[in-house]
């Protein structure tokens, strides 16, 4: 498999909505893993298709703790089929705005309907940083940033971070 280079925000690719992928397709398998491995080599607890410029509803995950052996998820044409009512405000980051954290307010609890990479369809309840996650990289299908949640002042300060960072690693 390959590491990937992971597009930084902003980038018009990261603002767009991923049509449905093909799960039973040889290269949405190769992409899957491809992902895993930029994902644990960033390192980040998930990673979306956009971020790494291919628009596909596709989407990995591994949120257990180090200590603990890997649980690697893919998850294909992933939908949010329920979400709790109780709200859990967690600090998040973001492969594409390396460095940035802030608070984001998501419902605590999510139910995910997805193909696996055998084309079967499955479907779990998340909660904790799983919830969190799931729901942050569904959004990144959905052209969404984590930045989105927050007050205009705040993303335009991020943003005006991360293009500076950008110009910095364009010229070495």
């Amino acid at each position: 498999m390959a590491i990937r280079d992971i597009i930084l925000h902003p980038d018009p690719v990261l603002k767009k909505i991923c049509p449905p992928a093909d799960a039973a397709d040889k290269a949405v398998q190769v992409l899957a893993r491809d992902m895993l491995d930029t994902m644990y080599n960033a390192p980040g607890v998930g990673l979306a298709a956009p971020q790494i410029g291919v628009l596909s509803r596709v989407f990995v995950m591994d949120c257990t703790p180090k200590e603990e052996e890997a649980r690697p998820m893919i998850l294909i044409n992933p939908r949010i089929t329920w979400q709790s009512e109780d709200i859990n405000i967690h600090n998040e980051g973001c492969l594409s705005l390396p460095e940035m954290y802030e608070d984001v307010k998501r419902p605590a609890r999510c139910v995910v309907q997805w193909c696996d990479v055998n084309g079967a369809t499955q479907e779990q309840e998340f909660d904790g940083l799983w919830a969190t996650c799931a729901q942050h990289e569904i959004d990144h299908l959905n052209g969404r940033l984590f930045i989105d949640y927050l007050s205009g002042l705040k993303r335009s300060m991020i943003t005006r971070k991360m293009m500076k960072l950008k110009k910095e690693r364009a010229h070495g």
